[in-house]
């Protein structure tokens, strides 16, 4: 198994060593905390990982948490669990972005795929960043000029249109064009057109 992690806040301890044995079993790294502020005091880790959530919290309820790591910027997957839920509660809670809302006692290969689900979901989600923090980066390496023509080139002008309408030669489209296919990795005209959609659709960059 690769390296996850899953974090659970309940405010019943013997819920927590419950759920720390049935996760580790599994082979995850669990990490127990008895309160909300205990979670949010604790060392951010860079591992995927899903966060199993009591609804019924003392102090902060557990939508109140959910929404309070929206808004601190912490897309960690959700999993909920309660034992007095109710529809309105479940509709929130999935509104809000939990992926799943499980009642106790609930089988516990249920919270396993549900936690799984969610460990999937967050490694899908750090790698699709982390490509794009490396297209940006080829992005930011091109000249100036190669940026005015990528968008034309994937348009689909040919390099005689492109060179007449930015008033250049032929050859000189040429040779950025190759030069743009280069620095992005785009091995055909396919790839740069989706290379550029990511790259206008990642807050205007192109």
């Amino acid at each position: 198994m690769m390296a996850s992690v899953v974090y659970v806040v309940d405010d019943d301890r013997s819920i927590l060593a419950s759920l720390e044995s049935l996760l580790a079993s599994e082979g995850y790294e669990v990490l127990t905390f008895d309160s909300a502020q205990a979670f949010l005091d604790a060392p951010v880790r860079t591992t995927p990982g899903c966060l199993v959530l009591d609804v019924r919290l003392r102090g902060t309820s557990g939508l109140e948490f959910q929404r309070e790591l929206r808004r601190r910027g912490n897309p960690t997957p959700v999993v909920f669990i309660t034992g007095h839920g109710d529809v309105p509660m479940s509709v929130a809670a999935m509104k809000a972005g939990a992926i799943e809302f499980l009642l106790k006692p609930f089988r516990d290969q249920d919270l396993l795929d549900a936690v799984r689900n969610g460990i999937e979901l967050d490694r899908s989600r750090r790698m699709a960043e982390s490509q794009m923090f490396e297209l940006r980066e080829r992005y930011a390496a091109m000249t100036p000029r190669e940026r005015e023509i990528m968008p034309l080139v994937a348009s689909g002008l040919m390099n005689k249109q492109i060179a007449s309408s930015l008033q250049l030669s032929e050859v000189t489209v040429k040779v950025h064009r190759s030069q743009i296919m280069q620095k992005l990795k785009a091995r055909t005209l396919a790839d740069l057109v989706r290379i550029s959609d990511r790259l206008s659709g990642d807050a205007g960059k192109v």
